[in-house]
């Protein structure tokens, strides 16, 4: 098959119809070639929404000169030109590849709309060299699956249209077009991993067996349908274990599971909440901890994006937590939203004819935010007696991750209300008066963690 616009016509033709295409474009050889095609379709069909797109990265000394260099290009073939700038500082735990790879994909994942699709240019050789690292860091089937042509991506898709083609096709047809790419120099660079594998390890490989790339590309169209199935029976199995309501796992339901299922059901949860998959580490002590802990203990499990935590027979799956300063004094007036402080959502008030804060009340004092240090207490409407607020949250079933965090509200130096739970009978309005509702919006990490409030 012929590299051309006409076989990246048939190629888009495929898939479904898009509202726009955005190309992702670096300067390189790959994709300038996509753009110099996708410019090539373009004059064919003027209809076809073609937008080039640069990540600025800022991690070359050239790399003012490269965005020039790319919008010059765009110019040149008639095809509008996005420049986006990123930090690719890398994070603990992450490798400078890693940094860069994710900075750049979640500026473009943020660029696109319902119905657009993000065009890059990986092709036959990437797919045989992304085989052959996966490999190498133990990777199951997913991993080995390397890249789809065709993938969710953010609110719309990403597309690989050049999969099939390899890289010596892709430099003719640059040539045979009299293209002019920009020269990477950290592509030369043996200390990234998957420069390793393309100018030391494939070329060692290919003296021996000169299709190695045909191979590892067809091991990962197997891996991929092997994976196709995998996804669908994992599917089934999490059915059959979550809660319908909270997306938690249910223990009584996970235990009778054998253990290559219980892996299955665990990844595909991860999945399916959009979590990049953690190390096989942290799955063994997910499901060590989770299912073995002693019934009184709430073992939690903690890696770079997030955390997996055990509470009355259920598993719970949150993005890693921001820091807070429980020992914060907070003043509010009141009346206008309060944005909490390390992102524990907001405060805000409404003044409804039901139960709440009497109004008298309400403006009696100082009214301050702050969270739980221990020992408190609160006497609630039509109750005897006052109630330890440990005892409460436990009798509402709040889970002690979201305790901690959430607000209390003080007028002078008393205990008034748990916000959006309860009301101390000190500071109650009547239920058929006017009064002051507070609620909490809490962080969405909280979601399915978070009865519903009375």
């Amino acid at each position: 098959m012929s590299l051309s616009a006409e076989t990246l016509d048939r190629i888009l033709s495929r898939q479904p119809p898009a509202s726009r295409y955005w190309i992702a474009y670096s300067g390189g050889l790959d994709s300038l070639v996509l753009l110099h095609l996708c410019a090539e379709l373009k004059a064919k069909d003027p209809n076809l929404r073609f937008t080039a797109v640069h990540v600025h990265h800022g991690l070359q000394t050239a790399a003012e000169e490269w965005a020039e260099s790319c919008e010059a290009s765009c110019r040149m073939l008639g095809i509008p030109f996005r420049l986006l700038r990123v930090n690719a500082a890398a994070k603990p735990g992450e490798s400078p590849e890693e940094a860069a790879r994710n900075a750049r994909y979640d500026a473009l994942r943020a660029l696109l709309s319902d119905g657009e699709v993000l065009l890059t240019a990986q092709h036959r050789d990437d797919q045989a060299e992304t085989l052959l690292l996966q490999l190498l860091r133990g990777a199951g089937i997913a991993g080995l699956a390397a890249m789809p042509e065709r993938t969710a991506f953010g609110p719309g898709f990403l597309l690989r249209p050049l999969l099939s083609f390899s890289r010596g096709q892709l430099r003719e047809y640059a040539q045979a077009h009299e293209l002019t790419w920009i020269e990477d120099p950290s592509n030369r660079d043996l200390s990234y991993d998957r420069n390793f594998i393309r100018h030391e390890i494939i070329p060692l490989l290919e003296n021996r067996w000169p299709a190695t790339k045909d191979a590892l590309v067809r091991t990962a169209q197997h891996c991929a349908e092997a994976q196709t199935l995998l996804n669908s029976l994992a599917a089934d199995l999490l059915k059959s274990v979550i809660h319908p309501l909270r997306n938690t796992l249910l223990l009584d339901r996970l235990r009778p599971c054998s253990e290559a299922d219980r892996r299955l059901i665990l990844r595909e949860w991860l999945r399916s909440r959009g979590f990049r998959m953690p190390s096989t580490r942290v799955i063994d002590r997910v499901l060590n901890e989770t299912l073995n802990a002693r019934p009184d203990r709430n073992p939690v499990i903690r890696w770079s994006e997030g955390e997996i935590r055990r509470y009355r027979g259920e598993i719970f799956l949150m993005p890693a937590a921001s820091p807070f300063h429980p020992n914060r004094v907070i003043p509010w007036d009141g009346a206008t939203t309060l944005h909490l402080p390390d992102g524990n959502g907001d405060l805000s008030v409404t003044t409804e004819k039901r139960a709440g804060i009497s109004l008298t009340a309400w403006r009696a004092g100082k009214i301050t935010v702050r969270y739980r240090q221990g020992g408190e207490s609160l006497r609630l409407p039509g109750r005897e007696g006052s109630h330890d607020l440990k005892k409460l949250f436990q009798e509402a079933g709040i889970t002690p991750w979201i305790r901690e965090r959430t607000p209390l509200i003080y007028i002078g130096d008393e205990l008034a209300a748990v916000a959006g739970w309860w009301v101390s009978d000190s500071y109650a309005g009547q239920p058929n008066d006017f009064n002051i509702v507070i609620r909490w919006h809490a962080p969405e990490n909280f979601s399915g963690a978070l009865p519903s409030a009375n």
